[in-house]
This record gives structure tokens, sequence and C-alpha cells, in this order.
């Protein structure tokens, strides 16, 4: 044997017994391990290289002492998938289900009744395989599972379709409300059908991108729920990133499917894990002394992985391919912004783009489309919604704030402890390199008088602070307790603002509390109403991913943020629906409910703006190297801790006057933030890299393109793109919808549609021309004619009453009158109703806005 694969055989003698397998007899039993067996394998034809017998070079033994597994091993220079083909013969030969391939580095798993061949990182233990080996997987029970929006409900409770009160539309709100029911919404439906529809096609990996706040872990429940009762999986591990995501997934999935399956924490419960169906860990438990290696690779058929690009990232990466089955990857941050940079390598920008790119492979979406994606504008913009809300903006600026912005930032020329300062100050250097306890107040003092308040307890409403530092955090605090006890004596005992950072004791617990609404007990603005003393969170790098706390009112951002995924991220925290609620039991238990319909964002150092306008999201830019030492990448922090400060010099006081120097207020509309829109110009980059699209349009095969338009890319039964006509209306904010052609010059030649005033007046002047109407229509007649044009267009009461002949009807509705029809003539109105039905599609132009 020569000396490359005699090596490779000793590290492979390593890992089957670091697996528990047994090469030699011992105390705990015979040998399971049998090496270079001879296998018969004269039924597999002469075209076997050129021989009818071959020896295994392991054969993996059950308790039985009979033969369950092919290991297959090549010297280390040469690929284990090499020997793919030959393992499968000799697995064949002897009915056998599992094939290991291995050169001593690198390894791979494949059960031959599930798919293909999966890396892994150690070789699976005997009991893992005998325990899988009773499991068969059935990929057509999977996808034709019925999933309806009562799919979760059914498990809380079986009778649900039958139940009268649940029938009765009338009853029906109420009756899931009182029972606590999880009832899906479509688009829930539909990343679930995707996924069902991405299996049938043969994928194992699937990425679902869903903004902060549409319910992905009621989602996960479903899919959950889905592997399970199909038989496509036995058990399912959910992994999270932070250690307070633990309780809240575990809860969620006991509240939803509790019933029907048992939901375990990994960590509670170390030593009968394998009676849970589903497992919650986060990454660093089980990467925590490589103790995801205490696991087999096929202890789990699916894992799941919460805010994908964090929990698989750097070392992270080990504990999710560790495992074989099925994956799935969940992310509220879309990698479309990113798109077409070449930045330094070592940039952070890059070095961002490339963590999401990575993610977006790990799951086999290298095409940067995900198995399905519904995004903040799709939230918001809903028909059957709203199930998002978008933020009103205060860009607030103080006097020195706003220098830092400017270019030439802010200078300063004075002597601070006995040193000489002459230096320019920016907008990355605040309490970095200085810091100016008066531009801190003028903060919090801006904070307390411009938060939203609580619409029922009418104090300030629940906000996060997002800070540079936890020393700065704790600045804040301490001001925002000062204020608040001489603001409203005696509501607040130093327990207005709190930090919460990872230097804070038991700061998990805290956040968990605040969310639910319990931290430092309840308000004492408002008797017996259940909403936190505590009103202000404080932060650094906490609270930004996966944190639920619907009813939160404020985001203040008294620090810079660089990274769009950062910024979605904080962002998102806000866009959660919620419904105030209060029982005044003074007034018979009355009950007042007053529904969320906005959040605001405080920002001191332009962030919005910064996003808004001047990121540019496809060029090159230069940011804070806060992942780079010695221009070498080092692995990116898990988010639960606060990421560090980088101070180059030590920290000075200016101790300098300054003032609030303006506030602006924007209130986002349904188009959402520049941020949210760049999803079209990945979807229009992915259209026009199909050869066969573009073929068709080239040769100018118009219909056939359009065809193909519809046919293969739009629509929501596509996955990889899920872009539909009406998607695309929202994304431009149209008041009207857009048929296939436009689309298609809209992708093609980027020919921005016309608003529905816009197209209306260009098909009235198409009816001019091709009629020859120029001469006869002028003055009076052309208004009276347009207005004609217009109301039968948009007025469905118009067109209506008009097709009747029920023309005593126009007089309540003021578009178009008795008189003006009267002076067309009936020939002229005819002519122009005629025009319209022809060439018009009325239905596209009657959309709400």
């Amino acid at each position: 044997m020569a000396q490359k694969e005699a090596k490779a055989r000793l590290k492979i003698n390593m890992l089957l017994s670091d697996a528990g397998w047994r090469l030699l007899d011992n105390e705990d039993g015979p040998a399971n391990v049998d090496v270079e067996n001879k296998v018969d394998i004269e039924n597999l034809g002469d075209d076997f290289e050129n021989t009818r017998r071959g020896f295994v070079d392991y054969l993996l033994l059950g308790s039985n002492q009979k033969p369950i597994a092919v290991l297959e091993a090549k010297r280390e220079s040469i690929p284990p998938l090499s020997a793919k083909e030959q393992a499968r013969d000799y697995a064949n030969s002897l009915h056998l289900r599992y094939v290991i391939l291995s050169n001593g580095n690198t390894h791979y798993l494949w059960d031959m009744q599930f798919g293909n061949p999966e890396p892994i990182s150690s070789f699976p233990t005997l009991s893992s395989l005998e325990d899988e080996k009773k499991w068969v997987s059935d990929v057509d029970a999977l996808v034709n599972e019925n999933i309806s929006r009562t799919y979760i409900a059914e498990s809380q409770m079986p009778e649900i379709k039958t139940h009268p009160d649940y029938i009765n539309e009338d009853t029906r709100s109420e009756f899931i409300e009182k029972n606590k029911l999880k009832i899906l919404r479509k688009y829930q439906v539909n990343a679930i059908k995707a996924v069902q529809k991405s299996a049938q096609n043969g994928n194992k990996r699937f990425l679902l991108e869903m903004a902060t706040g549409t319910g992905k872990t009621l989602t996960c429940a479903a899919i959950i729920k889905l592997f399970l009762k199909t038989g496509n999986a036995q058990r399912i591990l959910f992994l999270v990133d932070r250690i307070e995501l633990e309780n809240q997934a575990k809860k969620s999935f006991r509240q939803s499917i509790g019933k029907d399956y048992v939901v375990k924490v990994w960590k509670e419960d170390r030593d009968n894990w394998k009676t849970a169906d589903i497992v919650i860990s986060t990454v660093q438990s089980l990467l925590a002394s490589s103790r995801y290696r205490d696991f087999s690779p096929n202890d789990f058929n699916l894992i799941i992985s919460d805010e994908a690009h964090r929990s698989i990232g750097g070392n992270a990466r080990a504990v999710f391919e560790y495992f074989t089955g099925y994956k799935i990857g969940l992310t509220a941050t879309p990698k479309d912004f990113l798109k077409n940079t070449k930045q330094d390598e070592n940039s952070e920008k890059e070095f961002e783009r490339r963590e999401l790119l990575d993610t977006y492979r790990t799951f086999g979406c290298e095409s940067g489309q995900p198995t399905f994606r519904y995004d903040l504008k799709d939230g918001v913009n809903d028909p059957d919604g709203p199930f998002l809300v978008n933020p009103v903006i205060l860009d607030a600026r103080t006097n020195i704030t706003s220098r830092l912005l400017a270019d030439e930032g802010y200078a300063v020329h004075k002597i601070i402890d006995g040193e000489d300062v002459d230096e320019n100050f920016g907008i990355r250097d605040f309490e970095k390199t200085f810091f100016n306890e008066e531009t801190n107040r003028v903060f919090c003092e801006t904070f307390m008088k411009y938060a939203a308040v609580d619409p029922l307890s009418k104090e300030i409403g629940k906000t996060i602070i997002f800070t540079v530092s936890q020393k700065h955090a704790e600045k804040i605090v301490q001001m925002l307790n000062q204020i608040a006890m001489e603001k409203f004596p005696g509501k607040y005992n130093s327990d207005f603002a709190i930090q919460i950072t990872s230097n804070v004791r038991d700061a998990q617990q805290l956040s968990i509390s605040f969310s639910e609404n319990n931290l430092r007990g309840h308000t004492r603005w408002l008797s017996d109403y259940e909403s936190s003393r505590t009103r202000v969170a404080v932060t650094v790098g906490m609270m930004t991913t996966g944190y639920d706390c619907s009813d939160l009112l404020n985001l203040v951002f008294m620090r810079p943020v660089f990274s769009p995924s950062d910024f979605i991220q904080m962002k998102g925290r806000g866009t959660r629906l919620h419904t105030f609620k209060y029982v005044d039991y003074e007034n018979g238990e009355k009950v007042k409910t007053i529904k969320k319909e906005n959040f605001r964002i405080i920002d001191f150092f332009a962030v919005c703006e910064y996003f808004e306008e001047k990121y540019d999201y496809n060029a090159p830019l230069v940011v804070p190297m806060s992942r780079q030492t010695q221009n070498t990448l080092v692995t990116p922090l898990l988010i639960d801790v606060d990421p560090p400060v980088i101070v180059v010099n030590r920290t000075v006081d200016l101790n300098e006057n300054d003032s609030l120097s303006g506030i602006d207020e924007t209130i986002v509309g349904k188009e959402g933030m520049r941020v949210d829109r760049e999803m079209f110009r990945s979807f229009q980059d992915e259209v026009k890299s199909n050869e066969e699209f573009v073929k068709l349009y080239n040769n100018g095969n118009i219909d056939g393109a359009l065809s193909y338009l519809k046919s293969e890319i739009l629509g929501e039964d596509k996955p990889k793109f899920y872009m539909t006509p009406e998607k695309i209306r929202k994304i431009f904010n149209l008041d009207r919808r857009l048929d296939l052609r436009e689309i298609l010059d809209l992708i093609m030649n980027n020919k921005e549609p016309l608003t529905k005033a816009q197209y209306i007046q260009q098909k009235f002047n198409e009816l001019i021309s091709d009629k020859g109407l120029s001469e006869t229509l002028v003055g009076e007649l052309y208004n009276d004619a347009f207005e004609l044009f217009d109301a039968y267009i948009t007025d469905r009461r118009v067109s209506e009453a008009i097709d009747n002949r029920d023309y005593s009807l126009l007089a309540g509705f003021g578009s178009i009158t008795i008189e003006q029809l009267k002076r067309l003539g009936i020939e002229r109105v005819n002519q122009i109703i005629s025009y319209i039905r022809d060439y018009i599609n009325v239905e596209k132009l009657r959309v709400k806005d």
C-alpha cells in the first residue's frame, strides 16, 4: 500500500474509533468494522473495470453483525467523490443504504435512498445509522401535503375547521383571538409551498428571505410540522445566534405545534435531548469545546438556521455543515444592495458582501434569488394587510453633529488637559476619539421632547436607543433617568431607561422582560395597563436581530451606521404591527384598542439620509474596518456580544456648547426607503442575464419574449424571482396596473412607467390622432371629451351609468355631466366609448392607492 494511502487509512481508523466503531474485539463487544472485504459484483456487468469481483475498503457492521454501510477510502490526494460510482456498486451488491467516502481529510455521507452525498466533518455512529435505517423519507408526501391557512391552528385545535364559531365569519375573529390560534397569512403559506416546490425539484437546501416582523418563526413552525408529519424528518435542529432567541423560539413552537411535537432547548436537556422532536440551540453552545461532535452527523434530518448569514458565518459554519439532511436558512437581510461591489478585499463592505453571497451559495441560491422572498414593501403594501408599518423619520442634528457630517469635519483648536488639540474630527470619531457631554445632553432632551407617546397611557412610548459603545450607553442612561426624574416626579425610580449591553448582568433577561412588558414592573401612568415601567432600552449591538417587541414606538440613532444590513435589522425592530389594548375596569370593563400605524426614528447622525441619498449601492465605498486586523480578516463576531470599539487615541472631552440645529420630519410612504427598493435592480439584472429571454428580445420576437416573461419569469409560483406585475407596481409606487409590454420596456430599456394620469393623457392623444379629431375637438369640446374619457376609465360608477343609459346618476358623481354629453353629441360620445372598449384595459387603471 502506498505511503499516502496508508496515511489516509490511519486517519480514517482514528475517525472510526472517535465515532465509537470497533476495529478490534474489546470489552464492549466484537469488532464491527470489516477491512478489505471481498464483494461479488458479477451482476453488475462486464464494464466495471473489467472485473466481476472487488474489495470494499471498510464494511461497517450493525448490532446484528450484518453489513450496514460501505466506507470507500482514497489516498489524501484523490477527492473522495471520485469513488462514488465504485462505492455505489459495492453498496448495491450488498443491498446497503449507506455509503461513506473519505480520503482522511474530506468526507461524505451518502444515504442512497435520500439524495446526494453530503459533506460531513466526522463519521456517523452505529446507533444513528440504525435509527435512521428505520426511517425513509418520502418526498412525494412532502410535496403533496396540503398547506392551508389553518395548518398550524389544526395542531392547536384539531376540530377548528368544523367549529361553528370558526365557520361563522361574524364570530371567527373573536374565536381566533380568544383561543390564541395561529392562522397563517397568505404569504406564509406561499413560503411553505415554495419549499415544497423546491424539494420537488430535488433540492435539499432552501433560503427564506423575509422582512423582520413577517413571522419567520411561525412560518418555520409550519415547515417543521410539514417535515415531521410527512415523515421527512425524525428530529429537527433549530439554530439561533443569541440566548434569548432560544427561549423565544421554544415558547413560539410550544404555543403553535407543542401539542403534536416535543420541543426542548439542548442546554437545558442535554441528557435526554433524544426524546425531543425539535431541539433548539445557540450556535455558540454547540461550538464551545466542539460539543457538536457529541452528536452524529445524521442525528437531525432537518437543520434550520435563524438569521442564517450570522449563524453560519466564521467558525459557526463548522456546526451547520457538520450535520447532514435538509437545511433551511432564514434571513431578513437581502444581499442585493451589495451586488457588483469591487472593493478592496479587506474592506468591511466587501467582507459583508462575501458573507451574504456565501449564505446564498450555502443554501443553493447561487443566482442570488432565495427560495422565497417577502420584503418590507410587501408587508406594508400587501392587499391582505398591511402586516408591517413604515417609519416617520425625524432628522435631528446638533450644531456639532452637523459639522461632523460635513466633508471638512469638525475642527478643534484648543488646549485640553494641558495638551494642544489641533484636529478635524469626523462622524466616526464621536465617543471614540472625543466626547462632548453637552451633545449627549442635547440628544437626550431632544428625544424626550419629540419621542412618540404610548397612545393609551400617554407616556413616552417604548424605545430602543443605539449608542456608540457601552460607556456611551452608560452616560445616556444616566442622563435620561435624571431628566425623567425631574420631568415626571414620582413616576420612575431610576428605571425610566435601562442599559442592556453585554457587560450588564442578566442582560438577556432584561431584554426579554422589556419585550414582555414587565421590566421593573408595570407603568405607573395607567392603572392595570400591561406596559413596562421602563420605557427605554439603551444598547449597542444587542437587540438588533431577531428581537420581537411589537409595541416599540421609537428607535433612536445616537451613533452612525454604515452597514446596510445592520441598518435594515435595526430599522426592522419597529416595523411590527401592534394593537395597544387596555381594559378599563372602572368603567364597566370597557376595552380600548388603538392600532400602531407607524413608528418614529429619531436620527442624530443622518443615518437614514446616508442610506437614502449618499450610500453608493454599486460603487466601492470605504467604511470602518472594525473586522480588519493588519489586513487579515478575522472571524465575524456573533451578535450576542457588543462589537469591539477600536480606539486609536485616548478619548478627549471637548467640553463645548452644543444645541439642536434643526429637526426635519419625513413620513415614509408605501414606496418605502431606498434601501428597500434595491430589489428590483437585482431582478432586472437576473432577467437580462437570461440568455433564452434576451435572444428572443434581440431577434425582434417581442411576442415570444412577452410569452417567456409571463410563463417563466413572473409570478408567485416562480420562487427564483417571486416578482409579479403587482409587486413591480408597488416598487414604483404606481397608481395603476402594468401590462407585460410596459414591464418588458422597464426591464430591457429602463423606461419608467407612466402614472395613471400620464397614461390616460397619452391614450387620449392617440384617440385624437387616430380618429382625426384635432380640428373638431377644440376649446370647450376638447375639455368635455377628455373629461368623459377620463371619467369613463377611472370611475366605475360613470361607466356603469353610461352603459346602462341611466344618465341621471351622473349628476351625483361630479366627474362628467349630462350637459357635457349633450354638447359632445351622441355620435362623439359613442366614438369615445368604443375606442376605450377596443384599446384600453380599464381594470388596470382602477387601482386604489
